[in-house]
């Protein structure tokens, strides 16, 4: 498809064409009228000067005085004629001029004919009947006719079009100037955008630029949102390779180690049934992650959080139901995520096991809407616990890949960072403090959110 700028110029130009056509055409047909007009006056005035200047007999016509001298010169373009039947009077301008004016017409008649005289060319000729009265009291009928040359007329006709039609030109072609350049600083913002997408994929660029108009600064963002979602996951993938490596280092060496000591299958059943249940959940739990949506908002519904912790809360029950503790689930009903509700249950999921696996007696998933807050950080989810909480010194440590507050709980030391590295995708933040309510740690997880 051609750009937007030759779309709006070349659509443009032809409501231009359209527009001014129309418009000479409308002023052609007023300017022929006043021609028209002003012809029929003009022929009308010579008329009626003709017969206020006529001494008619009834064997002679005299005219006493022309009032145009164009009908005193021959070939000047005016012409008269009177027909009393028997006796008729010729302008000395008709002299050498072969003009028809046309049969005698009947006292009040009128008559407008177009004519061409040979050696003169096309004539207007105006006939009009009168019945005059002679001093005798005998009418006569006489017949008083006007012809003028058309070509005058046709010239300044001809001159009014080409001006007409030159300055209409000419002021198009001003217009279509004027709108190219004024396009070209109005789409200026787009081009750069076109230039940006193709230093991105030409890899000259990561991101677009951050300043842009109202109207392409959404794009511009989500398109970022776009592009650095993709990266982090494509970053994803190779911490995923990563942890999963170093995941299953440990049960791997568990089950080496059970091999020189064991004497018999039986013995080695249980061991190695063990990680090799561990191993199918790291293993689990590592593709699952890796096919999260990666912080992606655009697109993204909105997703209810008090049903996903409701799920959250009968599965980690089970999972933990040698441990006598509860769940409270005091989400109001209105809270909704911004994003993929696997990436939330994923979040949640994390966050809520390292409170159950640690709480006492006790664990409170709580929430509210922050209108002040970032765009991504409005939905704010606090998990609470009452076990023994996080001490200042461990709370960037349990953040790392791998690192655990406590080396003699079992777990891998792999949930938290992995909620820190989704909640950082999805431009939010986790933190980690004391519970003033419970006692233990509490872990607020700021989202996109409404």
């Amino acid at each position: 498809m051609p750009s937007l700028r030759r779309r709006l110029i070349l659509s443009v130009s032809v409501s231009l064409v359209l527009f001014f056509g129309v418009t000479i055409v409308a002023l052609d047909a007023v300017f022929r009228g006043l021609v028209d007009r002003s012809l029929d006056e003009l022929l009308d005035a010579q008329t009626v000067a003709l017969i206020a200047a006529t001494e008619a007999a009834p064997d002679a016509i005299t005219v006493t005085r022309l009032a145009d001298p164009r009908l005193a010169t021959p070939g000047s373009g005016l012409y008269a004629a009177i027909d009393g039947g028997g006796e008729s009077w010729r302008s000395p301008s008709s002299i050498g001029a072969r003009v028809a004016f046309g049969a005698p017409l009947a006292p009040g008649a009128r008559r407008t004919v177009k004519t061409r005289a040979a050696g003169i060319g096309e004539l207007v000729v105006r006939s009009r009947g009168i019945a005059w009265r002679l001093d005798d009291g005998r009418s006569l009928a006489l017949t008083f006719s006007v012809a003028t040359d058309l070509d005058p007329y046709v010239q300044q006709l001809a001159r009014v079009r080409s001006q007409m039609f030159g300055w209409f030109v000419s002021l198009a072609v001003l217009l279509l100037g004027t709108l190219a350049v004024l396009l070209r600083r109005t789409l200026a913002p787009v081009q750069r955008l076109e230039d940006e997408i193709r230093g991105i994929e030409s890899g000259a660029r990561e991101a677009l630029s951050t300043r842009w108009p109202r109207e392409l600064s959404g794009v511009a963002a989500n398109l970022n949102a776009l592009l650095a979602a993709e990266r982090e996951r494509i970053t994803r993938y190779r911490k995923t390779l990563g942890n999963l490596a170093h995941s299953l280092k440990t049960p791997l060496a568990v089950m080496r180690a059970s091999l020189p000591g064991a004497t018999s299958v039986e013995a080695l059943r249980g061991p190695l049934e063990r990680e090799i249940d561990r191993m199918g959940r790291i293993v689990e739990h590592q593709l699952r992650r890796a096919a999260t949506s990666g912080g992606a908002t655009v697109g993204q519904g909105a997703v209810e959080v008090r049903p996903v912790v409701a799920d959250l809360r009968a599965a980690l029950l089970r999972a933990h139901g040698a441990k006598d503790f509860a769940i409270e689930n005091a989400l109001p009903g209105e809270l909704r995520f911004v994003g993929d509700r696997d990436d939330l249950a994923e979040l949640l999921g994390n966050v809520m096991d390292n409170a159950c696996k640690w709480c006492a007696t006790r664990v409170r998933i709580t929430g509210r809407f922050d209108p002040g807050a970032p765009p991504r950080a409005r939905l704010r989810i606090v998990v609470e616990d009452d076990g023994p909480g996080i001490s200042d010194e461990d709370r960037e440590r349990v953040l790392e890949r791998g690192a655990r507050a406590d080396e003699a709980t079992p777990g891998h030391g792999l949930g938290l960072a992995m909620v820190r590295d989704a909640v950082a995708l999805y431009g939010g933040t986790l933190t980690i403090g004391p519970s003033p309510a419970l006692g233990g740690a509490g872990i607020e997880l700021a989202l996109p959110g409404r």
